[in-house]
């Protein structure tokens, strides 16, 4: 049985790690202002393998914690793939893109892409405080009903 410290304690510590590898993305997108194109291009994809592999733990732990995570959180994992699989392919049909007009475009629209994805995380962010501060509470709920 989970106690309010263990589920405290494991939050504070994935709440920490989240903070450590936004600040590592942070520095990363501040280093890409001085570098040139290809070594962007080329921190990229790492970011971009990084991530794929991120989505895969976090779907393969998911589908070993089962019914214990909410189905709206499985469909919002889902939903969140099909989206980022669309993004990709249109981030990849527009590399090939060499028009200056339209570069400027898809160049504006992967900037406001970044934005949102940024935009979306800290909302993640926000429902992840509420979703621990819920599971607290309900965690000392359960104590109290115990001990009656």
């Amino acid at each position: 049985m989970s106690t309010v410290a263990d589920t405290t304690t494991s939050a504070s510590s994935k709440f920490e790690k989240l903070s450590e590898r936004a600040q590592e993305a942070e520095k990363r997108a501040a280093a890409a202002r001085d570098q040139a194109r290809a070594e962007v291009d080329e921190s990229a994809g790492k970011a971009r393998a990084a991530a794929q592999a991120q989505a895969d733990r976090l779907r393969d732990s998911a589908d070993a914690t089962g019914s214990h995570v909410s189905a709206s959180w499985t469909d919002l994992q889902k939903s969140w793939e099909r989206h980022i699989g669309q993004v990709r392919h249109d981030i990849d049909s527009r590399k090939a893109d060499l028009d200056r007009k339209r570069a400027e475009h898809r160049a504006k629209r992967a900037e406001d892409d970044a934005m949102f994805a940024i935009d979306f995380a800290y909302t993640a962010i926000e429902e992840a405080e509420f979703a621990v501060l819920h599971a607290i509470a309900t965690r000392k709920k359960a104590d109290e009903l115990a001990v009656t």
